[in-house]
């Protein structure tokens, strides 16, 4: 029987008899993708950055509505953050910009925000991360860690061409990102270093990414192309 995943909710698995078929039917999808030649490889350039997407607590307690388990997510993704450390290169947080203040907008219809009066440490980050204090938080009111952000700019000064994204979700902030992203920057997604609640939501959203974004690829070989950068 195909392994499940490791992390989410378990109220949003898929029935183990519909595991198998669906990574079976994604996988023939793949293919006929690049039998339509998409889905090529975009490769690492010579500049790469990380950025760590919304690993924080509001997202990564099982007990509050919108969170789930995502241990694995975190370890893997401390995994591509030793790596860049030890290379020197530029690292990136996100967390989510709460103001009480600000006036809903059409998707609080969609999600319902449960936040308490006063969100005490929600939206700070997993002490796991060990962020450093030369480490940029970016706080964000979108899905899109450059919507309304100058993260663009940040990145143009530092002439980054390549945006390693890690973090949570798959379906919502990873991929929005991965999509804001592409126009300016290769995209490299560290497979097992992203996911969300939701199984099947991250199982279709993975594959979108890679077929049309960017390169999903395995954690262990990511960081063996950073290490390769250390002088």
């Amino acid at each position: 029987m195909t392994q499940r995943l490791n992390f989410g909710s378990d109220d949003l698995r898929l029935p183990d008899e519909l595991r198998e078929p669906l990574r079976a039917h994604l996988e023939d999808l793949r293919a006929k993708y690049l039998e339509r030649d998409w889905g090529e490889r975009v490769g690492f350039g010579d500049r790469p950055a990380v950025i760590v997407i919304d690993l924080a607590n509001y997202w990564l307690r099982p007990s509050v509505h919108i969170g789930a388990n995502l241990d694995s997510v975190v370890q893997s993704t401390c995994k591509v953050l030793a790596a860049a450390r030890q290379a020197n290169l530029p690292v990136f947080f996100t967390s989510f910009a709460h103001d009480p203040a600000d006036p809903p907008s059409p998707q609080n219809r969609k999600l319902k925000w449960q936040i308490p009066e006063d969100p005490g440490d929600m939206f700070e980050l997993d002490p796991r991360l060990e962020r450093r204090p030369s480490e940029k938080v970016i706080l964000k009111r979108y899905a899109s860690a450059f919507k309304g952000t100058n993260l663009h700019e940040m990145l143009a000064s530092l002439r980054v061409d390549t945006l390693i994204v890690t973090g949570v979700s798959t379906s919502h902030c990873v991929y929005a990102t991965c999509r804001d992203a592409i126009d300016s920057v290769r995209v490299i997604v560290p497979k097992e270093a992203v996911g969300e609640r939701c199984e099947v939501m991250h199982e279709v959203n993975l594959l979108d990414i890679d077929i049309d974004l960017g390169d999903v690829t395995p954690v262990n070989d990511v960081v063996q192309h950073l290490e390769s950068l250390v002088e």
